[in-house]
């Protein structure tokens, strides 16, 4: 009888695998999980966007890998295979199995694997997806000692599969440091080192270039392919020169090997080779989807991206299927999971979207939809979801952003983005884009100069930014504007906000009668409209005034309204900023336990909404409360806490000028008792202190680098977050693994590994780990003594 031979039965090789002709950078993490996959899983398929390392990944494994499978380790390269009935066929090639036989060479295939212990790689499976499937189910239920590695866009989807997504190489310094880098540098730099040495032996990462080098890196997402075909460039180009045309990088970035794949020998043919293996509709909705910045959630996706062959309903199967593709990457948030392209991926999409003729049409429904979502905002600003709602908007922050510049570059939609910009208002107080929106919202003024209801808005909403910014005068200007409007096409809620800041304005020029006249016009004004956002407003300023001007009843009566109204509509915002104003006058009868407990509620809330603004002036008034107290040391360091705050903001006090002499007097009251010495030491502890840690302070809480050192042995650095981080990477996991256990994004994590790193003076995460070792080690050795 004929029968089959392969190198498995005869002794000849029993391994095919590619030597490695460059060197392989990073990815240690992502080899131990690999290796710990195939140790509890018999299939494991490596996914993720093309150009991102799964082949040199998975070769790098088997290699590693060989001593644990005695009867062979064998890589199928499938990248070439058109034809799906010779898969088969195409596996026994690589296996050198020598077939004589009549029998269907599945069943050759099986009998040669039966009772062998072997590693089988398929690589590139993703246009054959589903006859990979059937293959290596076939394969795994007929041979128990089988393991295959399969590298694919998408998942195979069999039974028993695990699935390990690669994502691009790091971006932060968690590498360890080797000959040819003198700086801490990330894995992505130091694959573009090694191969820019490749083309000019003298190339080095030096102090001088490194950010040059690390844009670059950044700019191209971390991806191996790309990063490969950037450093082949420096043999005509400088490494500055290479990071100002890194945009144009689809026609920069070809010339790579010529051995290796066509598709991978430039960047373009790599992601056309993506976009040929999506469906026509999963083409559509890519293009569509790189009109986003900064990610997307599913209901946008279904507003922006519908229509003309795709029906709502259909976007959320299409998105999976582009996730299963790894066009998309996906992150969870807490309640809801958002979608992401790097940033080269969309590029090519925005392409083809030119290419279809339809920019214009979805940037256009991508700004219909982020406007109605800053309409809704303003809407449901205040009331309980209040918190949800800003944090939607910061997360949203650069789809806004895209939005805006929609607007304000097409004179016909210059409105729009000025009403935008107005509704928006509470995002540019309430976060750390004060200064963006007043430029955002300067620029539309100037632009759209036309009387409408529209500007008037505008005008008072930008006169707040600008009274924040310790700038009166300008603010003064646009509220005459505003009133004129106002008063020309009988906008009453437009008057109502005029008197408000206009009061306020008063208030910083030490007209403080002028000011409660204006604040209760406004209060008139806002009720009889029924507006409680405005009403609020007013009655925390008039509260704040009264309480200037020594009339202390009147002062708590006006702000419990306050209370009362915020309370009516369970908001947040208003609320903690009238328990502020509350808290000034308590402290001014002199209450201090009252008073700091206010503050101090205060301060809770806008920590949680992380106001700069409102924690600024909270962390104000309870050093003013400590010095009454003759805790001068705490109010010293209370006033350094709030001097960072103050430098993020921009300015001292912002938009409460007029509370400025109680800080004089407590620096003056303070350095007086503590003398200048002692004073600028207390101060500078203050401001010395992380953020985190300050906040703690003014909240008389343990601080959280103390919270974080109980167990982990003496003081710690790192807040209790990034000790977590800590000891999740000292116990091996990756950043996506990390992501996921704390349900975050990897990103944040990623950022949060950068941040401990700084704090530690560390540049790997094997250092992180001896740390943590080192600490748990010391908490027990304490506690046995």
């Amino acid at each position: 009888m004929v029968t089959a031979t392969s190198s498995v039965a005869s002794g000849r090789r029993t391994s095919r695998l590619p030597a490695e002709a460059t060197s392989f950078v990073g990815r240690r993490q992502e080899l131990a999980e690999v290796r710990r996959m195939l140790s509890v899983s018999r299939m494991v398929t490596l996914t993720g966007v093309g150009g991102v390392g799964k082949t040199r990944l998975a070769t790098r494994s088997a290699t590693t890998l060989r001593r644990a499978f005695p009867d062979g380790v064998w890589l199928v390269e499938l990248a070439y295979l058109e034809k799906p009935e010779l898969l088969i066929t195409l596996v026994m090639e690589a296996m050198e199995i020598r077939d004589h036989s009549s029998r269907p060479p599945l069943e050759v295939l099986v009998g040669h694997l039966r009772d062998k212990q072997a590693l089988v790689v398929l690589d590139n499976c993703e246009h054959l997806l589903y006859e990979c499937a059937v293959l290596a189910e076939t394969l795994l239920r007929s041979a128990p000692e089988l393991r295959i590695l399969a590298t694919s866009r998408q998942i195979l989807g069999i039974a028993g599969e695990q699935t390990l997504t690669l994502p691009p190489l790091s971006l932060d310094s968690g590498g360890t440091r080797t000959a040819v880098r003198a700086p801490a540098t990330s894995d992505a730099v130091q694959l573009f080192t090694e191969r820019a040495q490749a083309v000019v032996p003298e190339f080095t990462v030096t102090q001088e270039n490194q950010e040059t080098v690390e844009g670059i890196c950044r700019r191209l997402d971390g991806l191996p392919l790309a990063i490969e075909l950037a450093a082949v460039r420096l043999r005509v180009l400088s490494v500055q020169q290479l990071l100002e045309r890194i945009d144009d990088r689809f026609r920069l970035l070809t010339g790579g090997s010529r051995a290796v794949l066509p598709r991978h020998q430039t960047l373009r043919a790599l992601i056309d080779w993506s976009y040929t293996l999506c469906t026509e509709r999963e083409r559509a909705l890519w293009a569509r989807a790189s009109v986003f910045s900064g990610g997307l959630d599913l209901e946008a996706a279904e507003e922006v991206c519908s229509g003309d062959g795709i029906t709502g309903a259909e976007v959320v199967e299409l998105i999976a299927a582009l996730v299963e593709k790894s066009i998309f990457t996906r992150e969870e948030y807490p309640g809801t999971v958002r979608f992401r392209l790097l940033e080269t991926i969309r590029q090519y999409g925005r392409e083809r979207l030119a290419e279809s003729g339809r920019t214009a049409e979805i940037q256009r429904r991508h700004r219909d939809h982020y406007r109605a979502l800053a309409a809704e905002a303003r809407v449901r600003l205040f009331g309980a979801d209040q918190v949800a709602w800003l944090g939607r908007l910061q997360m949203e922050h650069a789809n806004l952003r895209t939005a805006l510049e929609y607007c304000l570059s097409d004179p016909a939609e210059v409105r729009v983005g000025l009403g935008m910009g107005a509704d928006l208002l509470y995002h540019w107080i309430t976060s750390y884009y004060l200064a963006e929106g007043r430029r955002w919202m300067d620029r539309a003024l100037a632009s759209d100069t036309g009387p409408s209801e529209v500007r008037a808005r505008a005008l008072w909403s930008n006169s707040w930014l600008a009274i924040i910014q310790a700038d009166p005068d300008a603010a003064a200007a646009m509220l005459e504007e505003s009133k004129a409007i106002g008063e020309k096409l009988g906008l009453e809620p437009v008057l109502g906000y005029v008197a408000v800041f206009s009061g306020m304005i008063a208030m910083v020029r030490d007209d403080t009668e002028t000011a409660i006249a204006l604040y209760e016009d406004a209060v008139r004004r806002h009720t009889s409209t029924g507006d409680p956002v405005g009403r609020a407003l007013a009655l925390i300023r008039l509260s704040l005034a009264q309480s200037f001007l020594g009339d202390s009843a009147l002062a708590i009566s006006i702000g419990e309204e306050g209370i009362a109204v915020c309370d009516a509509y369970g908001e947040g915002w208003h609320r903690s900023y009238t328990m502020m104003a509350l808290g000034v006058e308590v402290w001014r009868q002199g209450d201090a336990a009252r008073a700091t407990k206010m503050e101090q509620e205060s301060l809770r809330f806008n920590r949680s909404l992380d106001d700069p603004l409102g924690i600024g002036v909270n962390l104000e008034v309870l050093a003013w409360i400590a010095a009454t107290e003759r805790q001068y040391a705490r109010a010293a360091r209370l006033l350094g806490i709030a001097e960072t705050v103050w430098k993020a903001v921009g300015a001292p006090l912002s938009g409460y000028g007029h509370l400025a002499h109680y800080h004089d007097e407590c620096v003056d009251d303070t350095r007086r008792v503590l003398g200048p010495a002692a004073y600028l030491a207390e101060f500078e502890q203050g401001s010395d202190l992380r953020y985190e840690d300050g906040l703690a302070y003014g909240l008389e809480e343990p601080a959280p680098a103390a919270a974080a050192s109980q167990g982990t042995g003496g003081s710690s650095p790192l807040t209790p977050r990034e000790t977590e981080i800590a000891r999740l990477v000292a116990q091996g996991a990756r950043n996506k693994g990390i992501a996921a256990t704390l349900v975050i994004s990897q990103r944040t994590v990623e950022g949060h590994i950068e941040h401990i790193m700084n704090k530690l003076g560390f540049n790997s995460r094997a250092q992180i780990a001896a740390w943590v070792r080192e600490q748990e080690h010391g908490a027990g050795a304490g506690s046995s003594g």
